[in-house]
C-alpha cells in the first residue's frame, strides 16, 4: 500500500527590507516547524541580510548567514497557506494572494534601526528574536491570533 505524504504548508513571513525581521522568522520556522513546512521570507523591497541578524540566530544554532533578500514581487502569484506580516509598513501595504491562505500580522519593532553600541543592538536583535521565537511557537501549538502569546516561552531551547 502506498503512503500518502501529507502535504507541507507553505507560509511567507514579510517584513519592509526582508534584512532582519522576516530572516530570523524564516530561520526560526524552518527548525521549529521541521520538514511540516515550506518557509519563505520577502520583503516589500529587498535589501540585505543584517550582519546581527545573522550573529544572534548563530549564537542559538541557527545558520542564516546563506540567506539572501528577496522582494515580494516574486512571491505574487504563488499561494501560501500563511503569510505573516512582521511589521506595521508591511501589513499595510500587502496585497491579496491567490488562494484561500491566512493572513496574520505580527508587529515587531525593527531591530536594524537600534541605535547604542554593538552590545546595546545585539540586545535588541535578541529581544526581537525571542519575541519571534515565541509567536512562531504558539503559532505551531494552534494559536493563530494577531495579539502576544499568553505565556512567553522563556524556557524554550533549540
Amino acid at each position: 500500500m502506498i503512503s500518502m505524504m501529507k502535504r507541507r504548508k507553505r507560509i511567507l513571513f514579510l517584513c519592509t527590507g526582508n534584512s532582519a525581521r522576516s530572516q530570523m522568522a524564516e530561520g526560526l520556522m524552518k527548525v521549529l516547524g521541521s520538514d511540516r513546512w515550506s518557509v519563505q521570507s520577502a520583503g516589500t523591497l529587498s535589501s540585505f541580510v543584517h550582519p546581527l541578524a545573522i550573529r544572534v540566530m548563530a549564537e542559538i544554532g541557527i545558520d542564516i548567514s546563506h540567506h539572501t533578500s528577496k522582494s515580494l514581487i516574486p512571491h505574487l502569484r504563488k499561494k501560501f497557506d500563511y503569510v505573516i506580516t512582521l511589521c506595521d509598513h508591511a501589513d499595510s501595504v500587502c496585497p491579496a494572494f491567490p488562494g484561500n491562505g491566512t493572513r496574520l500580522h505580527w508587529s515587531f519593532d525593527d531591530p536594524a534601526s537600534a541605535e547604542g553600541t554593538e552590545e546595546e543592538r545585539l540586545a535588541v536583535f535578541r529581544h526581537v528574536r525571542d519575541g519571534i521565537r515565541d509567536r512562531i511557537a504558539a503559532f505551531l501549538r494552534g494559536d493563530l491570533s494577531d495579539s502576544d502569546p499568553p505565556d512567553p516561552i522563556a524556557s524554550f531551547t533549540f
